[in-house]
């Protein structure tokens, strides 16, 4: 019987899907996530390994895994992987496209919300001192019409939240490697932009991008300082986009109007001080926890597992390794 390993707890529908079809994955029971060690000793006899994007795979993992032929992300991103490594030894990586983008968009669409209209900060008062009543002048936040929205990446995330904060009345505009086709940007009125424009002219901006060597701390100080102080920031993408040290300091200084981040630069560690900020909402990379999203992925993941196993090919290959040369017994 051909062995799975799952390091971290996946939906059930996941675990009944590959009961259903003959196998029975072992599945990390520990708390938290699994550690290096852990996770060597767990995969020496792995023919699949199941795993989340908050476990790095590295080549240590992967030289004890002689028998691995696939390497099944649960999630959308993979710099978790080395997934160069892994294709020199033929196995292949998969992800979890597509799926995430409805709840990460939603979510983004939360983040916008409660940090101009200071939702997070209310409730907090709310529990702690409350207030005197209603009052012309108190607490006043920012309507999100007549804004401008500027989205870093306009990928599926990045048109789904533009298709739904345009129906706030948000003007579109964007910036990435390339321009969109002239029907898909007329759908949001969604006009392209240099980076440096976008930065300068938007009121929010938000970050759609991978992470890649080029992405990596794309918004530091240089950049961050060309937002207007009354501008807010939103990553609900990957922590590494933005260089946190500079944010911090860029709001701590009085020069942004506030952040939210659902996802951050050395997770799940937060970098100390952005706690202390009122204008800033702080989420714990919750983009694409749905039921609908997580069901979702573990479909892909328990699907491409099976037909690697059958000696098939499996979808959303990510480091072109297509399918192992034989089924497993």
């Amino acid at each position: 019987m051909a062995k799975i390993f799952i390091s971290a707890a996946i939906p059930t529908s996941g675990i009944t899907a590959l009961q259903q079809a003959g196998y029975e994955p072992a599945v990390y029971q520990g708390s938290g996530l699994i550690s290096h060690a852990d996770l060597v000793a767990s995969v020496a006899d792995a023919e699949v390994l199941i795993t989340p994007l908050s476990t790095q795979v590295d080549r240590d993992v992967i030289d004890h895994a002689p028998k691995l032929k696939l390497i099944a992300n649960f999630g959308a991103g993979f710099n978790n992987i080395d997934v160069n490594y892994a294709a020199n030894k033929a196995i292949a990586v998969t992800n979890t496209p597509g799926v995430s983008t409805a709840s990460t968009a939603e979510v983004t669409v939360g983040l916008v919300l409660a940090l101009m209209h200071r939702m997070v900060e209310g409730d907090r008062l709310m529990r702690t001192t409350g207030f005197n009543g209603w009052a012309p002048l108190f607490f006043l936040g920012h309507e999100l019409q007549g804004k401008t929205l500027g989205i870093i990446g306009m990928g599926a995330i990045g048109q789904a939240v533009a298709k739904r904060l345009h129906a706030f009345g948000m003007k579109i505009v964007y910036t990435q490697r390339r321009p969109l086709d002239v029907f898909t940007a007329s759908k949001t009125d969604a006009t392209e932009l240099s980076l440096e424009d976008l930065l300068k002219t938007a009121d929010v901006v938000s970050l759609h991008v991978p992470l890649t060597h080029e992405t990596q701390h794309m918004l530091g100080a240089d950049q961050l300082a060309l937002m207007k102080p009354s501008a807010y920031l939103i990553n609900a993408a990957r922590g590494p986009l933005i260089d946190e040290q500079a944010l911090l300091a860029q709001l701590q200084q009085g020069q942004l109007a506030g952040a939210a981040l659902d996802v951050y630069e050395t997770e799940p560690k937060l970098t100390p001080g952005f706690a202390d900020l009122k204008n800033v909402v702080l989420t714990p990379h919750i983009g694409n926890a749905t039921v609908e999203a997580r069901d979702a992925m573990a479909k892909i993941v328990t699907t491409n597992a099976i037909a690697v196993l059958a000696g098939q090919a499996p979808q959303a290959v990510v480091n072109g390794v297509e399918a192992p040369t034989e089924a497993s017994d």
